[in-house]
């Protein structure tokens, strides 16, 4: 089956582009972008902090079994526009490609479906290629799917 979330890497370029289209209402999307207890439940992270308003911040962790953090993500939003827009950074802070600008556009396409936008660019071209060594694609489609299911 092949994966509902698009990711497009195009040869010699810094950007990631994901798309996808969800069976539900923009404002939902929108929501589970940006209200921390929607956040956790379809990402598997917790929320350490997050303010939602331009100049506001984000920081997402996390643990094993052990208690051990095996993941640490932060970020600053720089522009958001309810069930439109969101411009932030984000910086896995464990990993050495450093941070990403992100621009997140969210579509209304009929009372109960919207489709969601990102582009991603990092510092060059290698960066991007780094990260997408790691199951990034794998990873983004199974949060979307989780997405989708919870949210429906």
């Amino acid at each position: 089956m092949e994966p509902k979330t698009q990711v497009i890497a195009r040869e010699n370029e810094q950007e990631i582009f994901i798309t996808r289209e969800f069976d539900l209402p923009v404002q939902m999307l929108f929501k589970a972008y940006t209200e921390p207890v929607l956040i956790e439940q379809w990402m598997g992270t917790r929320v350490i902090k997050m303010d939602c308003s331009p100049h506001g911040f984000y920081q997402f962790e996390t643990s094993n079994a052990e208690g051990k953090v095996v993941f640490s993500a932060n970020g600053t939003i720089h522009h958001i526009i309810s069930n439109e827009k969101i411009i932030r950074t984000f910086e896995m802070e464990t990993m050495s490609f450093g941070v990403q600008l992100e621009f997140l556009e969210f579509e209304r396409l009929s009372d109960n479906t919207c489709r969601l936008q990102i582009q991603s660019i990092y510092k060059s071209v290698a960066l991007r290629d780094e990260n997408l060594k790691l199951p990034f694609v794998q990873g983004i489609n199974m949060a979307h799917n989780r997405l989708q299911k919870i949210f429906n």
